[in-house]
């Protein structure tokens, strides 16, 4: 009999803990709202993009639907940046989750977080029409205007 409450204690203390991963919303099949992680054996275009305090450079970016782009990221800035591309509904909450857990790192084909002096790419291929928007969710990143905008046409 102690063996189950053991178990169950273990479970519980593992959910807990667990809670604040999950608390990043999983894409699953329901895929992402701005198209898909692209495929390093197809062409694409590479666009760098500079996060600074505050701001990314471009902060506008134009593609074709159906383009992929290869997203070279350097971290300029003295803090550590995000680039999450979602729309600007999805930024928003998941916004409103950094603030609870603002040490949340990304493994997310759409998004990653850099240290200050470090580069990561991301390959993003845009198969829907739309402004999608990137944005820095570290808690008042966003609020004092990180973000960009990418329209597909």
């Amino acid at each position: 009999m102690k063996i189950p409450i053991a178990i169950g204690a273990a479970l519980a203390t593992a959910m807990i803990i667990a809670a604040p991963a999950r608390a990043h919303e999983a894409h699953g099949s329901r895929g992402y709202s701005a198209g898909e992680p692209g495929d390093p054996k197809q062409p694409s275009r590479t666009i760098e993009v500079l996060l600074s305090e505050m701001e990314f450079t471009p902060a506008r970016i134009e593609v074709k639907r159906g383009e992929q782009i290869r997203f070279v990221l350097r971290n300029t800035g003295k803090e550590d940046h995000e680039f999450l591309l979602a729309t600007k509904a999805e930024n928003l909450k998941h916004a409103a989750v950094m603030k609870k857990h603002p040490h949340m790192e990304h493994d997310e084909p759409n998004g990653t977080r850099l240290a200050p002096n470090k580069t990561a790419e991301l390959l993003w291929r845009f198969t829907k029409p739309g402004t999608f928007e990137y944005s820095c969710l570290i808690p008042d990143h966003r609020e004092f205007g990180m973000t960009g905008h990418v329209t597909v046409k």
